[in-house]
């Protein structure tokens, strides 16, 4: 079991963010679920990963008929692509049970909206009850900084 990562969005959008987490992701060979219960969300972020000036990303979106061999998934359910890892944007919530299966959780939430802020102190909370590692990530400096962590029981 890896650790919540919990990133906090103070000057990147939420695809500016997702990618290089993608990226080392795959080239670590593992499969990713990219949750969110905003469908309009989801077909925004699967517009802007398909951008080849920047890097493509091989993904899908829910609800295709290769679902099960997407490297990256973007949907509201079920990992069932096989993933290792989940990245939950705006919304989604944190399921102790997947995360302590999965070799890492991201959750991103941005700075600028008071109601993911909340949601992302009730999920810290959460996590660190279920014995999880949680570790809390800013960009407020213009680069990754992780601000704390708890112990939990990852390895």
């Amino acid at each position: 079991m890896g650790a919540v990562k919990f990133y906090h969005l103070t000057g990147r959008s939420l695809v500016e963010a997702a990618r290089p987490i993608l990226t080392q992701a795959l080239a670590q060979g593992w499969r990713v679920m990219m949750r969110s219960p905003s469908r309009p969300l989801l077909q925004e972020l699967d517009l802007q990963l398909w951008q080849p000036s920047v890097s493509f990303l091989p993904h899908g979106l829910e609800g295709g008929a290769h679902d099960s061999t997407q490297p990256v998934l973007l949907g509201a359910g079920a990992a069932v692509n096989g993933a290792k890892a989940v990245m939950l944007l705006p919304g989604a919530v944190i399921d102790p049970d997947e995360a302590a299966r999965m070799e890492r959780v991201w959750l991103l939430f941005e700075d600028a909206d008071d109601q993911q802020m909340k949601a992302a102190r009730q999920e810290w909370r959460a996590v660190v009850a279920a014995g999880l590692v949680a570790e809390y990530w800013s960009d407020e400096t213009g680069r990754w900084v992780m601000k704390t962590s708890t112990g939990g029981a990852a390895g």
